[in-house]
């Protein structure tokens, strides 16, 4: 039997979701937890040889009114029905083929004006592209602050200076899985895959999700925790760059330990 990105993510979600929330009625003892191919395609609408062709690989290219339906039938957020557009090749052109990894001279000027706030530059699949020096300050615990995806699961400071770890690691992963068409996406994959088993597991878990508006909570080596909100600004002359601003309470222990972080070295691990 085949088996493509898209059958997958079907199978993967029908997987998750319960008969309790698709409002399917049943009797008596399920071998599963979640949906069965049947109960999917009647949610749809569509025929269930149909629905199990798509499954199987043997079918990719379903029209944008059943990518809708089994949206509905499988209670997609919109990051989730995104995800499964892209890569049913049926998204809209909102993804180009590449990034610019370039960031403009008046970009890095606009960073640099930011001396109490940590502002660096992202990529789809969360390369750092450029940082100010309180960025640089903040993420000098790693080794390389290359990519966030890396200094979550390769590198040992990783657990320790995110305080939530766990819910990190699900955020991160989810967040690369919204970026299905990115050419740089398998790469990466492949190499945090063979690097991490906690990163392989959640991968296959296929969970989409973009970026929160929820608080990030750190503990650096030098200044200890810190709280930080923080917000995201598409970059209009390089689509696929964005830039982020973390930013601390006023008064807060956070913002103390944020203007603590100006005088910290480079790298404390040197």
């Amino acid at each position: 039997m085949g088996s493509t990105e898209l059958g997958d993510f079907l199978r993967a979600r029908r997987a998750q979701r319960s008969p309790d929330d698709a409002a399917v009625h049943y009797s008596g003892r399920r071998k599963v937890a979640g949906l069965r191919r049947e109960e999917v395609a009647v949610l749809a609408g569509v025929n269930v040889d149909y629905y199990a062709r798509l499954e199987q690989g043997r079918e990719t290219r379903p029209s944008p009114q059943v990518l809708d339906a089994l949206s509905r039938a499988l209670g997609l957020d919109p990051d989730a029905r995104d995800h499964l557009y892209r890569l049913a090749g049926a998204a809209p052109p909102d993804l180009p083929s590449a990034v610019s990894q370039r960031v403009s001279p008046e970009l890095r000027q606009l960073m640099d004006s930011y001396p109490h706030a940590p502002a660096f530059v992202l990529n789809r699949v969360l390369d750092l592209l450029a940082a100010n020096a309180l960025a640089d300050a903040l993420f000098s615990p790693f080794r390389s602050a290359d990519n966030l995806a890396r200094m979550t699961f390769l590198d040992p400071a990783g657990r320790e200076f995110f305080a939530r770890w766990e819910w990190t690691a699900q955020a991160t992963v989810a967040n690369l899985r919204s970026t299905a068409g990115d050419p740089a996406l398998p790469r990466l994959t492949a190499e945090l895959s063979a690097g991490s088993e906690e990163f392989r597991k959640l991968w296959e878990n296929h969970q989409v999700r973009g970026k929160t508006r929820e608080p990030k909570h750190f503990v650096h080596p030098a200044v200890g925790p810190l709280t930080l909100t923080y917000q995201a600004f598409d970059v209009r002359g390089a689509p696929g760059q964005q830039l982020i601003v973390y930013q601390a309470e006023p008064g807060s222990p956070s913002a103390d330990a944020l203007s603590l972080l100006r005088s910290v070295p480079l790298r404390v691990n040197e």
